[in-house]
């Protein structure tokens, strides 16, 4: 059942390089989101708004990070990740299992994603996301990945609008109905204007823009999340890794994840 949450956090500093730590109340607990300490190994000059005024950074990672100190990540401001888990409908990401239990283990909130196959049914690659993604109280909602892949050894095809976004309706009530909490839409510009997502109704969306605030790159259209880079820089994570942002304060962060309790 959702609870009214107070909107009064607390203050701290973290023991660890003096970033920020704020303790707001979630549903029955509390959340407790920490100030980014990242770098970006080629950062934007950002036109208008920076990711840097929005409080709540994350990532979003699968088997390229293979190294991934979590609690070194999550004491340096890592408060969520997505994390990839299936493809298709044979394709489990290797790194999976290990990304999820480190993620839960250090505190980090954390969803997995499907990277959308074109060439196989919607149903078809629910069922297999559902096969390998357990249905864990507290966890972000699922994710599905879709944007075009010119350079697929197996699968370019680029259907209609109507037909990607029909995919996307019965591959979200299928994950719907299993998790209790209604999937989010990853994508990328072309993705989005080509096919014409917007016009999906009830759909959050997680948004790429790499060069422009999405308000400037998806004509106004509302998001939840920001993916701003793919060269990030992480203390505890060995490489270049996507670093997100969530679209509210602090405490609308703790607001929204109290409203997607299990």
């Amino acid at each position: 059942m959702l609870r009214q949450i107070s909107l009064v956090a607390l203050l701290v500093l973290s023991a660890c390089g003096g970033a920020k730590r704020e303790a707001v109340p979630v549903g029955s607990g509390e959340v407790t989101v920490i100030s980014s300490n990242f770098d970006d190994s080629d950062p934007t000059d950002w036109p208008g708004r920076s990711p840097d005024r929005y409080p709540v950074h994350g990532i979003d990672l699968s088997r390229f990070q293979t190294s991934v100190d979590w609690s070194a990540a999550r004491a340096n401001g890592v408060n969520f990740a997505f994390i990839k888990a299936t493809e298709g409908g044979d394709r489990v990401d290797p790194m999976f299992e290990d990304h999820w239990r480190g993620a839960g283990r250090a505190g980090v909130m954390r969803g997995a994603y499907h990277f959308f196959y074109r060439c196989r049914p919607a149903a078809e690659q629910a069922r297999w996301f559902i096969k390998h993604v357990p249905r864990t109280p507290g966890a972000l909602p699922p994710v599905l990945d879709m944007e075009w892949t010119p350079t697929s050894p197996t699968c370019t095809i680029r259907r209609d609008g109507a037909v990607i976004r029909e995919e996307a309706r019965i591959f979200l009530d299928i994950l719907e109905r299993h998790y209790g909490q209604r999937p989010m839409i990853y994508t990328t510009v072309d993705f989005f204007q080509d096919t014409e997502l917007w016009r999906l109704q009830g759909v959050e969306f997680w948004l790429r823009s790499v060069a422009d605030h999405p308000h400037g790159a998806y004509d106004g259209n509302s998001w939840s999340f920001w993916q701003y880079t793919s060269t990030g820089l992480v203390p505890g994570i060995a490489g270049r890794v996507d670093i997100n942002v969530f679209a509210g304060s602090k405490q609308a962060w703790a607001g929204w994840l109290a409203a997607r309790q299990m």
